[in-house]
Formats: structure tokens, C-alpha cells, sequence
């Protein structure tokens, strides 16, 4: 028989691994909705999003979800964050598929750590040794933070670790830090009431280093209740220079404006523009590891592109 703190342990355990693959369902297709809508014509996008006019299929989703995908499957199996062993994944996705819009420094780095170059020297040796400060390591990260959400103190350090995978400058780690917080806090509030904007921001910021990325949650949890998107993004940056400060605390202020609905979350993160797909990525995993996805429409789930997540005993 199974003492009953046992049980209890177990029973965590598979809240946290179910509450995970739904925020990475949620990561996945944020990504492919944003992706879908990098359109040639600027003028008609802005018309076509006034309307709410869902982009045609198929939606492919980017490095964001290839990226989520490889740590969602580390954390099945490991229970944690090994970073060699993150690193070389990360490694073996990009040779399997390397056209899911890495970024230029992922490129390089990923071919050297897969080439057998060792994973500290090459992420530490990038942009004259202060290591990348992209977004690559906060775009993936939700779906740990809704692993680990009964255990904040853990969330920070096992997002602290992924991030060093592929990221070494501080403020990639703090975005990172700053995204897995945020989906813990979201999935630790599951059917609760739903949280305030300035308070939810305020409290992740209270778990991110000092720096730039920490600074501009405080900003964003700041901006009066009546600001637009457009003018958040104008403020704090919707990740048009794709590094993690620019980026990351825009994608918090609109997943902290719509907690409880993926699909409207996205459209509105949307008019950002920006680098849409990794901001919706980013709120679509925080969102849905409060809210699920059974309020988003069945019409974008046969337009995404399918992504199988293992289950936890394969």
C-alpha cells in the first residue's frame, strides 16, 4: 500500500505533468496563430485584424513550439533541468528540422553543440562573451513553470537552468525566469478567482533579478487600466529587437489582461504586432495553464499544425 503522503506526492506529480501539456497545447498554438499572421500586405493585416479575420491554414508553428516541445519531453523524463542534456536535445531538434525560424545566434550555436562543442563554451562565448540576451529562452519556458507550479522557489532555479542551455546573458535568464513564474502563478490560481493585472506582474517581477527585464514589469504593471495594446507595445516593446526585455514584458501585461481566455488573449497580444509569434507563444502558455484551451475555436485547432507531445510513460 501507498503511505498516504505517498499520495499525495504522486497526485502533485500529475497535476503538474497534465497542467504542463496543457500550457505547451497553449505555447504551440500561440505560436502558430502569431506565425500565420506575418502577412506581405501591412494595410490589409491591420484590416483583417480589426475584423477578426482568422488567418487560412495551415498555421505552422516556429522554433517557439520546437523548442517547447524538446523541454516539455526533458521535463517527462528527467523530472528536472539537466543542462547538457537540455542543450544537446535542443541540439538534435535543430539537425532533425532546422527550418523553424531559428534565430541567426541559435543557428550557430546549436550546429557547435551539436558538432560536440561543449554547451557552457558556446552559449557563454556568444555576442563577445556576454552570451545571447534573446527571447529564445522565455518563449519555450511556460510550460516548466505549470510543471513545477506548487514549488515557486523551484520554478525560478529550474527556469534559470533551461535558459542557460542555449542563453548565458542575464537578462535572457531573468525572461525566462520572469515567463515560468508567471505560468506557475497561473496554474496555482486554476480555478480561483482571476488575478489583477498590476498585482500579478508586480508578483512575478518580485521573483526576476534586478535589471531591464524586471524594470519594465514593474512599468508594465504601472500602465493605467485604460492603456491600449498599441500603446503598451509603443512603451515597453512587443519584440521587434526579439531580446527578452523588449519582449517578454509586453507578453505578460496581455496574458495578465485576459487570464482565463487563450484565443481572446491572442488576438489581443496580436495588435502589437511585433515578433507575434513568439508573444502569443509566450501568453498562450501562460494563459492556458490557468484556463485550458476549451474555449478556443475548433475552426484554429484544424488550422494549426499538429505537434504530438509524448506522454509521460513513453
Amino acid at each position: 500500500m501507498v503511505p498516504a503522503h505517498g499520495c499525495g506526492i504522486v497526485a502533485r506529480m500529475n497535476d503538474g505533468v497534465d497542467t504542463a501539456r496543457e500550457s505547451l497545447e497553449g505555447l504551440v498554438l500561440g505560436d502558430a496563430f502569431g506565425q500565420s499572421w506575418f502577412v506581405r500586405d501591412a494595410e490589409a493585416g491591420e484590416r483583417w485584424l480589426a475584423g477578426r479575420e482568422v488567418r487560412p491554414g495551415p498555421w505552422k508553428w516556429t522554433d517557439d513550439g520546437a523548442m517547447g516541445l524538446v523541454l516539455h519531453a526533458h521535463l517527462v523524463r528527467y523530472g528536472e533541468v539537466r543542462p547538457a542534456e537540455l542543450a544537446a536535445a535542443f541540439a538534435a531538434e535543430y539537425a532533425r528540422d532546422a527550418y523553424r525560424q531559428y534565430g541567426a545566434s541559435m543557428h550557430e550555436v546549436l550546429e557547435r553543440i551539436g558538432a560536440g562543442e561543449d554547451w557552457r563554451a558556446v552559449t557563454g562565448g556568444q555576442f563577445g562573451g556576454q552570451g545571447s540576451w534573446g527571447n529564445g529562452a522565455a518563449m519555450r519556458v511556460a510550460p516548466l513553470g505549470a510543471f513545477f507550479h506548487g514549488n515557486v522557489d523551484t520554478v525560478v532555479e529550474q527556469a534559470r537552468r533551461s535558459a542557460l542551455a542555449t542563453h548565458a546573458h542575464p537578462e535572457a535568464v531573468a525572461g525566462a525566469v520572469a515567463v515560468a513564474v508567471a505560468a506557475a502563478l497561473a496554474a496555482a490560481g486554476r480555478g480561483g478567482p482571476a488575478p489583477q493585472r498590476p498585482e500579478f506582474l508586480r508578483e512575478v517581477a518580485g521573483r526576476v533579478q534586478p535589471g531591464q527585464v524586471r524594470d519594465l514589469l514593474l512599468t508594465a504593471a504601472g500602465l493605467p487600466a485604460a492603456t491600449t495594446v498599441r500603446e503598451a507595445a509603443e512603451l515597453l516593446g512587443s519584440g521587434w529587437r526579439i531580446s527578452a526585455p523588449d519582449t517578454v514584458p509586453f507578453a505578460l501585461w496581455c496574458a495578465a489582461g485576459q487570464p482565463d481566455d487563450v484565443a481572446e488573449a491572442l488576438w489581443r497580444t496580436l495588435e502589437g504586432w511585433g515578433d507575434r509569434d513568439t508573444t502569443c507563444a509566450i501568453v498562450g502558455g501562460v494563459v492556458a495553464a490557468r484556463a485550458g484551451l476549451s474555449g478556443v475555436p475548433a475552426d484554429w485547432r484544424s488550422r494549426a499544425e499538429p505537434a504530438r507531445i509524448p506522454d509521460a510513460d513513453e
